[in-house]
């Protein structure tokens, strides 16, 4: 799965450092390595990579600055990887841009599970997937990763556009929470329910209208959620009547 992938740590700790590369080179990755944000912006530049691990506690911009700026400017996922562990810290991280979070001290295998899912979720797709939506106030380009709310543009992580395009695959039906999860993150994460509920709270303030009740994503209560559309996905396309 992760052969001849191209995976950039960012981290100012040498023996973290150290021991990724060495665990994920006996694996088949080509693995770059910076301390800083500002190393991995200018490193970026000049290469391309597949994954980004990267540690929130770093000298310089920090890794919250580090997230925000390389989301700017690149598509490509990103897990932290830090020993910060609440669920404040877990929402910034989320915040600034990125697809998943990893507190330290972890496995090699649950960090390679967290690969593994991102990696899957970089060619996600279901052959129920509709190519756009149109609402009028929501409008999705599947095809060219593009969200407009409102008339303007919304960026969103790879992972949010993934939960995204599930559920609208599924829409005006309830997804059940480890349904949904497995689908995203893989068969050995279907009880994380807190964690996803933290990545459909921040799809929700992307294209939800602000101070209203979600009309989109909707809570099916002990179940899941509902993608909400007044017609439902038909074939490879669904348009809403405006």
């Amino acid at each position: 799965m992760i052969s001849k992938r191209t995976i950039l740590l960012i981290d100012d700790e040498p023996q973290i450092r150290r021991v990724l590369r060495t665990s994920l080179s006996a694996l088949g990755a080509n693995v770059l390595d910076v301390q800083t944000g500002e190393e991995a912006l200018e490193l970026l530049r000049e290469h391309t990579v597949d994954l980004i691990l990267l540690d929130l506690n770093m000298p310089g911009m920090g890794g919250l600055e580090a997230c925000r700026a390389i989301r700017n400017g690149w598509d490509v996922p990103i897990i932290v990887v830090s020993v910060r562990e609440s669920d404040r810290d877990k929402v910034e991280a989320l915040d600034a841009g990125a697809d998943d979070y990893v507190s330290k001290p972890f496995s090699f295998d649950e960090l390679m599970a967290r690969i593994r899912a991102a990696f899957r979720r970089t060619g996600f797709a279901t052959d129920t997937a509709p190519k756009r939506v149109t609402t009028p106030n929501l409008e999705i380009d599947f095809d060219q990763r593009r969200v407009v709310v409102a008339g303007k543009t919304v960026r969103l992580t790879p992972t949010e556009f993934d939960i995204l395009r599930y559920l609208v695959s599924q829409a005006n039906k309830p997804v059940p929470h480890r349904r949904l999860l497995q689908a995203i993150w893989g068969p050995d994460c279907g009880d994380q329910i807190e964690y996803l509920r933290v990545f459909i709270n921040q799809l929700r303030k992307k294209i939800e209208p602000p101070g209203l009740k979600p009309t989109f994503i909707t809570t099916e209560p002990r179940v899941g959620y509902r993608f909400v559309l007044e017609s439902a996905p038909v074939e490879s396309e669904v348009v809403s009547a405006a």
